[in-house]
C-alpha cells in the first residue's frame, strides 16, 4: 500500500470514528432522559427541544451523506424536523441507527479522489470539497449534539 492509499484510508477511517463515536453519543444523550416527555419540552428563549434537534441531525446526516452522497433514496423534511411533536423515543433511536447506516455505508465507497471532488450540490451558495463538507458535517453534529446536553440538563435537572 502505497502513501496515497495510507492517507486515503486514515482520512475516510477518521471521520468514520468520529461520526460513529459521537451518534452514539447521540444515542447516549436520548437514552438519558430521564421521563420521555422532557425530550420534546423547551423552556424560556430555548426554542428547539432535544427530540427536534436529533431529528434534525438525522434528517441531515441521512440527506447529506445518504441521499446525496450514497443514493438511498432519503427525503427529507427538513421543516418537519423542527414541527414533529412527540416522537416515541424507540423512533428518535431508530433514526439514529439508520443514520449511523447511511455515514458508515458512504464512508465505505468513498476514496481520497471522492473527497477531492467538489460536493454534488451547493448548500451554502458556493461549492467546497466532499472531504470539507464532511467535516462541515461532523462540526454541526457536535454543536446540536451540545445544545441536546445542555437541553437534557436544563430541563430534566440531571448530571
Amino acid at each position: 500500500m502505497d502513501q496515497a492509499e495510507q492517507n486515503e484510508l486514515m482520512v475516510i477511517n477518521i471521520l468514520n470514528q468520529l461520526y460513529e463515536r459521537d451518534l452514539d453519543k447521540l444515542r447516549a444523550e436520548i437514552e438519558a432522559y430521564a421521563d420521555e416527555a422532557d425530550l420534546w419540552k423547551t423552556a424560556g428563549e430555548i426554542a428547539n427541544s432535544g427530540g427536534n434537534l436529533s431529528l434534525h441531525l438525522v434528517g441531515n446526516l441521512r440527506h447529506f451523506f445518504g441521499a446525496v452522497l450514497g443514493g438511498t433514496g432519503y427525503i427529507r423534511d427538513r421543516e418537519n424536523e423542527f414541527a414533529s411533536g412527540p416522537v416515541p423515543r424507540v423512533d428518535l433511536l431508530a433514526g439514529v441507527t439508520s443514520a449511523l447506516a447511511d455515514v458508515t455505508a458512504t464512508l465505505e465507497n468513498l476514496s481520497e479522489a471522492d473527497l477531492q471532488q467538489m460536493y454534488p450540490i451547493e448548500v451554502f451558495g458556493h461549492p467546497m470539497t466532499t472531504g470539507y463538507f464532511l467535516v462541515h458535517l461532523a462540526t454541526h453534529l457536535d454543536y446540536h449534539l451540545g445544545q441536546i446536553n445542555y437541553h437534557r440538563r436544563l430541563i430534566g435537572g440531571g448530571a
